[in-house]
This record gives C-alpha cells, structure tokens and sequence, in this order.
C-alpha cells in the first residue's frame, strides 16, 4: 500500500498537470484575497484581521480542484488495462483503494499548506499585531482538511465507475456539488415538516461551518469519517466487481 501511495503521489508531482492544479487553487485564493477589489473578499478592503473569505471561497474552487486530482486515478488504470494487473498485485482492494485515497488526501495537504502564508500575513497585518482569532482559524482549517478528505472519497469512487477521465470529473463534480449544497437547497422549500433539520444535517455544508467556528464537535468529525468511509466502500465494492 505503501509503494502505491508513493506511486500515486510521484505521478501527479512529477507531471506538469499536478502543478498547474495546485498553481490554480493558490493564484485564484489569492486574487480573491487581496487583488480583486470586492469588499466581501478582498481583506485589505474587508478592514478586518479575518480570513473567512478564505474559508468560504476554498470549497468552491476545491469543487473543481479535488475532481482534477482524483479523475485519473482510477479511470487512467481503467483505460489502459493496469488495473487487472494491479489486482494481482499481493494487495487486498482496501489496500488498493486506500492507497489511491491517502495519496490524494496528502496532495490536499500540499495544496493547504502554502496558504498558511495568508495567516501569518493577516497575523502581521493586525491592529494590533496578532489580533487574529487563532482558534478559529484552525478550526477553520481543520473543517476544509475534513471537506477536501470526504470530496476526495467521492472523486475516487466516481474515477473508478469509468475509464473516462472527463467523465469521472464531471460526476465527482456533481456528486460533490450534491453533497455541499445538495441538501442545503432541499431544506430551504421545507417540505419535510419535522424532519426538514435532519435533511439539512445530511449535507456537509452544515457540519463544515460548524467546525469553521473553531468548535471541534465529535458529530461533525464523525460525519465527515462516515461519508468518507461510504464512498471508499462503494469505492472498493466497484474495482471488485471487475473480478465478476
């Protein structure tokens, strides 16, 4: 699993495409941040030590960046054939699956973490200096590492439904289009009575802002664990039944 995971990792570091991908998530975050004059966004505009433009702008374009990183990963090996050779690999499917996936989560990280820079900017930039709230701000990060894990699982289970990569980006996009706003649509008509709460619990959105206010609650993580965990099984349940 692990030789897998360094594989995965090395073939979109190593290609011109990983780059770009990452290059486009931070020239776009930051032209949001502090070029485009748009007062909602732009911080020097905004007048506030604050990055939520940050928080609320980075799950729209990881709609687009995390189906970018995940459309290959299953449908390139079903195109070209490597996928039977794979499964005679000494690997179980979790293996398989969970190596593809956790090579994917780390290319998130590598993404994230040259956006810290906008914190110690912001940090600095301050009056006073460091007047900044820091626990929400790591909550804030931690609520978009969740996000970008359980997109991640849902681009991994769509890459392994074709051997068509275009098509394995458009149904990562919808399907986490779905789930980020999906529900949240549904509950504002509030055509379930009672239960129109728990309709809208069921979207991430919901469990995304309520980490972004620096509360870790256990129920958020473990929707997050449980949708990722869901898809990773369809995932598994679809490179299996190429065995069939």
């Amino acid at each position: 699993m692990i030789t897998l995971f360094k594989k995965e990792v090395k073939s979109f570091l190593y290609s011109f495409t990983g780059y770009v991908v990452i290059a486009i998530f931070l020239i776009i975050n930051g032209l949001f941040l502090w070029i485009f004059p748009l007062p909602a966004t732009n911080i020097l505009d905004y007048g506030f030590a604050s990055l939520e433009s940050f928080f609320i702008n980075a799950p729209l374009i990881f709609l687009f960046l995390i189906p970018a990183i995940s459309m290959r990963m299953f449908a390139d090996e079903n195109k070209s054939g490597t996928i039977e050779f794979l499964m005679t690999k000494p690997l179980s499917e979790w293996q398989i699956v969970t190596g593809k996936y956790l090579a994917g989560v780390f290319l998130i990280l590598v993404a994230l973490l040259p956006t810290l820079i906008y914190y110690f900017s912001v940090y600095h930039l301050g009056l006073p200096e460091g007047n900044i709230d820091t626990g929400e701000m790591w909550g804030s990060y931690t609520g978009l590492f969740f996000l970008g894990a359980a997109f991640m699982s849902i681009g991994i289970f769509t890459s392994s439904l074709t051997d068509n990569q275009i098509i394995s980006f458009l149904l990562a996009v919808l399907g986490i289009g779905f789930f980020y706003f999906g529900f949240e649509f549904i509950y504002t008509f509030s055509l379930f009575g009672p239960v129109d709460l728990f309709i809208r619990s069921l979207g991430m959105n919901v469990h995304y802002i309520s980490m972004s206010r620096g509360v870790i609650d256990t129920r958020d993580v473990l929707y997050f664990l449980s949708i990722t965990g869901f898809f990773l099984f369809l995932t598994k349940i679809s490179i299996q039944s190429r065995k069939w």
